[in-house]
């Protein structure tokens, strides 16, 4: 098979947000997280997209606590490291801190400003609403330090404008070698449907990878999506703890082979770590570090 029908997966770890009240199965230590990264990878993921967590499990930009981070999954197994840059309260320097001191072989980039929000309908009223800034003086600093680190930006776009910005960056210089995510379902962003991934494929710059990021059960009608329209795609614990409606999945590994299986059922095989590397230009964007 040809690496052009292969399928990079990724594994949201940890995310920011959900606790062990939720889901037992997050992780939150170093240690943990790094288990967690070995069994993602031997489920079949080839990247650990990450945020950092305190002992207690709560939030953490302390770049001590991502060398943690980084120090456990990398003696676990070769899997592609991707750092959480996102945060809302937090400035600019601290949200870039760790990138610069550690160098990930992928760091999140998000694409725009929005509203984030979690709604519910059986309280009539949001669960939380927040004002996710992302100017563009913020985007280009951020770019300026990864491209200056040899890390590989991943341009997380929550809605078409965020994925249009993506053109005058390019034109600007700054964005050369960058990957797509294409997160859907979070109130304020663009709704969970395949009519509007399929059009989204569309507007990615051509010969630029991309995947799908699904949040809650949409996931995986998103997933079934992306794999038939030749997109890479992201499950995890940050995104969706859930099987099937009534099936919580019992840590991050559970998901990937969920995935797996999708992927295999309509002819494709998820990519080696190696694999993906040479798919998403790893290699190009490390050697200019």
């Amino acid at each position: 098979m040809s690496l052009e029908d292969k399928v990079v997966i990724t594994a949201a770890l940890t995310g920011v947000a959900a606790n062990r009240d939720q889901c037992k199965w997050i992780p939150y230590t170093p240690q943990e997280i790094g288990e967690e990264a070995l069994n993602a990878y031997n489920a079949g993921a080839s990247i650990v997209h990450i945020h950092g967590r305190e002992y207690d499990g709560r939030p953490s930009w302390r770049v001590e606590i991502f060398r943690e981070i980084m120090q456990e999954v990398r003696k676990r197994c070769p899997i592609i490291i991707n750092f959480s840059t996102g945060a809302v309260g937090v400035d600019k320097d601290t949200r870039m801190a760790h990138i610069r001191e550690l160098k990930p072989e992928i760091a999140a980039l998000n694409m725009g400003t929005m509203n984030y929000a979690k709604y519910s309908q059986r309280r009539k009223n949001f669960v939380f609403s927040v004002v996710f800034q992302n100017p563009f003086d913020d985007i280009m600093f951020f770019l300026d330090t990864m491209n200056q680190n040899g890390v590989k930006p991943e341009c997380e776009c929550f809605d078409l404008g965020h994925l249009e910005s993506i053109f005058p960056l390019m034109d600007m210089g700054l964005l050369k070698n960058f990957q797509v995510s294409l997160i859907m379902g979070v109130v304020g962003g663009m709704a969970a449907t395949a009519r509007n991934l399929a059009h989204l494929a569309t507007v990615v710059p051509s010969g630029i990878a991309w995947q799908v990021i699904g949040i809650s059960q949409d996931q995986w009608l998103l997933i079934a999506t992306a794999l038939a329209l030749g997109g890479n795609v992201r499950v995890g614990l940050e995104d969706n703890f859930y099987l099937s409606p009534d099936e919580m999945a019992q840590g991050n590994g559970p998901l990937v082979e969920k995935a797996v299986r999708m992927a295999r059922d309509i002819g494709r095989e998820p990519a080696t770590a190696e694999e993906a590397k040479i798919i998403l230009g790893l290699a190009e964007t490390k050697g200019k570090d």
